[in-house]
């Protein structure tokens, strides 16, 4: 960890125990939540009155849930990009801390802030600042590790490098030597290891798209079946890829290697790095770090993120029979969205595709339908998703989503949104994978068209070809 970010950590915990209570105003998705929890428990071990409020922005509307009170206001996974909007409400600087990980922009107030991109950390989530101020207040919060850890791979801290680096990294070794997480340095980089039959979960894998395999289930399975691995129980129970033994593992990997191979593709995605947690039973979304991180999501996209907070601080009754609930229907709608995305087809424009779904699925989780659906697409053009905000029907909700084959070629989503946004009275952000904009309905092709301008621009400006 950088000295300068060393001093914030420090600076952050002071400012959070010098005060007599606080509130928590965090952001619903599985960062934002876990980020909560880790300070929740933490604050609340040293006794401070904590409260928390959960927002799916930081807008005009959503300021009037931050109670005008004593307490120490601690923006969590937000705050950065809205220090004007904080200030335009008349908090003062001493009645606020910001932990945050997105682009910032600063007003006239100087709000106390921890911020690890100032430090040259870009891997790193809400959550983990979170975790590292809770470790500062108390050495012993280091079993809040495994929450950091869900945060950072939820908010896709993971996934470019293909497993946590830097402090990231760091917190992660403080879970295994509390004991409550195990790493698999080397495993199979697929969604769905703990909870999916082996084939299902190579057929949703497209990260690398591996042919004959990759949105193919049925293929999946024949594939598995060449190889002679046992794929069920004696029972007839489909196997998960974390049951499977070692030596049916490693035959898979080769077979798919060579799969890859074949079809000119390289292998260096195939693998990553795979959080565990033995803590938690087996076969179940609570197992390891993404699958987790997506039973957060869920939580927080249909608007109970309590629920999953509730889960992050052990609720395995009432709150996690809920949670589990959420996922089941939250990926019910995800696959009727992608199924709407790939039949009515996008537009394409010369450097990214789009489609507006209108008002027939929520805005909150167009961006998971955009990042599954890009695969199946052209997927060397970032896709861009347009909704209707139900609350608000002059208002269009963006999401982007894109890969790691753009992004080494010059692509920045968060910085296009961003500009793009500005330029047609709209506010954007996000990160350089996935990026998100609020803009006036009025503007949308005019918005379309600019963000397209940009990412040529981005394109030309790393040499790369035409899309």
């Amino acid at each position: 960890m950088k000295m300068g970010l060393d001093t914030d950590v420090r600076r952050a915990a002071d400012t959070i125990c010098e005060a007599d209570e606080v509130t928590i105003i965090s952001h619903i998705d599985a960062d934002g939540i876990s980020a909560e929890s880790i300070f929740a428990q933490a604050l609340a071990r040293e006794g401070l009155h904590v409260r928390s409020v959960f927002v799916r922005q930081l807008e005009p509307m959503a300021m009037r849930h931050v109670p005008r009170d004593r307490s120490l206001k601690v923006f969590t996974d937000l705050g950065a990009g809205q220090q004007h909007l904080i200030e335009e409400h008349g908090f003062a600087a001493d009645e606020v801390l910001i932990v945050d990980h997105h682009v910032g922009q600063p007003c006239g107030t100087a709000y106390p802030q921890i911020n690890c991109m100032a430090h040259g950390h870009h891997k790193l989530s809400a959550a983990g600042l979170a975790y590292l101020i809770a470790k500062e207040i108390d050495g012993d919060n280091i079993d809040l590790a495994k929450l950091a850890v869900i945060g950072n791979v939820g908010d896709m801290m993971a996934r470019e490098t293909c497993g946590l680096v830097g402090p990231a990294r760091a917190i992660v070794q403080d879970g295994v030597n509390y004991g409550n997480i195990v790493v698999r340095e080397r495993d199979l980089n697929c969604y769905g290891i703990s909870t999916r039959p082996v084939h299902i979960c190579l057929g949703y894998s497209n990260d690398p798209f591996i042919d004959g395999i990759s949105n193919n289930a049925g293929g999946a399975l024949r594939f598995l079946q060449q190889l002679n691995v046992r794929l069920k129980t004696d029972e007839g129970r489909w196997l998960v890829w974390e049951e499977l033994p070692f030596e049916d593992k490693r035959t898979i990997i080769s077979a798919l290697v060579q799969q890859l191979v074949a079809h000119g593709k390289e292998t260096d995605r195939l693998l990553g790095e795979v959080y565990l947690f033995p803590d938690e039973p087996e076969r179940t979304p609570l197992r390891n770090a993404s699958e987790y991180a997506t039973l957060l999501n869920a939580c927080g996209r249909w608007a109970k993120p309590r629920v999953g907070s509730s889960v992050c601080r052990g609720d395995r009754g009432t709150a996690y029979r809920e949670a589990e609930y959420m996922l089941g229907h939250h990926r019910a709608i995800i696959r009727e969205l992608l199924q709407y995305i790939l039949e009515t087809g996008v537009t394409e424009l010369s450097h990214l595709q789009y489609i507006h779904t209108g008002n027939r699925f929520p805005d909150t989780i167009v961006g998971i339908g955009a990042g599954m659906a890009l695969s199946r697409l052209n997927w060397r053009k970032p896709i861009l998703v347009m909704s209707a905000m139900v609350d608000d029907p002059q208002v269009t909700k963006v999401s982007m989503r894109t890969n790691e084959w753009a992004l080494a070629r010059g692509v920045d989503l968060q910085h296009a949104l961003v500009r793009a946004a500005r330029e047609t009275g709209g506010a954007g952000g996000g990160h350089r994978i996935a990026a998100g904009a609020y803009i006036p309905k009025d503007v949308e092709e005019e918005f379309v068209g600019c963000v397209n301008r940009i990412l040529e621009q981005q394109f030309a400006s790393k040499g790369a070809h035409h899309c």
